[in-house]
């Protein structure tokens, strides 16, 4: 905790940091766009050709963004619903509302922690709803449109549908989860949280889909059989590192989990030294990552374009996971560098 008075370090390069990702996101989600309907399908070259303004603008397009808004907020504001408890702020009940800023590192990150309308809480609507299912519609109509082209569709579309449904089906299935990651509990919601949701993950987790429209790919069956074993082997590990997080936080006495080492802290809490998070220390990234190899793979070898999400989401995490280091160092103290001394290596075994 930083003492009375002093400021946190600011992350994301402070305002100028801030301002650069805010102008260089929207400028890599185009070109990838643009990219992956090219010819040439370069990561690290300009399109060979721009579209016309007019061609960027579509009251259509803009109605139906709306719409879809409008129904996942209806969906969300539905009465029967479960309700889960959040995880407990930092001054134990009310919300953060930090006072003095710089208005673009503000804008950036956001003000508010969670900012409300009534019961609809923003950030939380965001983070799962209209930007993952999109992404699923997104895919879909991919799928759709290239059995339209040629006939059917290929054996490296249907296997990157079917993983990354598989990804969004157990996020929104696994829902309550989200309540103890950094983004809720940590990051205000701002540019990077709102722009994210909304756009980045529609629009570029969907590329591997966006580059077999274009660029079809021959996929044989042992090949793709290989591809499948990849991905249930990152899911396997992502699943299980979460769900034995989530179930030691709600109940460290259940049979699941009773039995795993711990280190006790000056919070009360208990840190699990054995099991998924004795192996690294952040085992679930390790997961994401074996699966977003697998969504790769089925896009061939021939363009360094589909591989873009792997490369992205491995700097994302590392970053996250310093961003993590630094938070739990503050909140744990010596129960983390104990931690840290016996599981000493970061997010994969043996080599980081």
């Amino acid at each position: 905790m930083a003492p009375q008075g002093s400021r946190a370090p600011l992350e994301f390069g402070g305002p100028l940091g801030a301002a650069a990702l805010m102008l260089l996101l929207p400028a890599t989600m185009f070109h990838l766009l643009l990219a992956a309907r090219s010819g040439p399908a370069r990561l690290l070259g300009l399109p060979p050709h721009l579209p016309a303004p007019e061609a960027l603008w579509s009251p259509a397009a803009l109605l139906l963004w709306l719409t879809w808004l409008g129904l996942q907020a209806a969906l969300y504001l539905l009465p029967a619903r479960k309700m889960a408890e959040g995880q407990e702020l930092k001054d134990k009940s009310r919300l953060r509302y930090p006072i003095n800023g710089n208005p673009i590192y503000d804008f950036f990150l956001g003000r508010e922690l969670n900012p409300r309308i009534g019961s609809f809480d923003c950030k939380y609507f965001c983070e799962l709803r209209p930007g993952l299912i999109g992404w699923v519609l997104i895919n879909l109509a991919l799928l759709v449109q290239e059995a339209e082209l040629r006939g059917s569709p290929s054996l490296a579309m249907w296997l990157v549908n079917g993983f990354q449904l598989l990804y969004v089906g157990d996020a929104l299935w696994h829902e309550e989860a989200v309540l103890t990651t950094m983004d809720i509990t940590h990051d205000g919601f701002g540019f990077m949280l709102a722009f994210g949701d909304l756009a980045w993950v529609p629009f570029t987790y969907s590329l591997q889909a966006q580059f077999l429209l274009y660029h079809p790919q021959p996929l044989e069956l042992p090949m793709a059989s290989v591809i499948c074993l990849v991905n249930a082997v990152g899911y396997y590990i992502f699943r299980g590192a979460n769900s034995q997080k989530n179930t030691f936080r709600k109940n460290p006495s259940d049979p699941r989990v009773a039995g795993l080492e711990t280190i006790a802290t000056a919070t009360g809490r208990q840190l699990l030294v054995s099991g998924w998070w004795g192996m690294v220390r952040h085992p679930n990234y390790l997961g994401d990552l074996v699966m977003a190899l697998a969504w790769s793979l089925p896009c061939g070898v021939s363009h360094l374009l589909p591989y873009f999400y792997l490369l992205y989401f491995t700097a994302l995490l590392v970053h996250r996971e310093a961003r993590d280091e630094q938070q739990c160092l503050q909140k744990y103290g010596l129960a983390w560098r104990e931690y840290c001394r016996r599981v000493p290596y970061r997010i994969v075994p043996y080599i980081y």
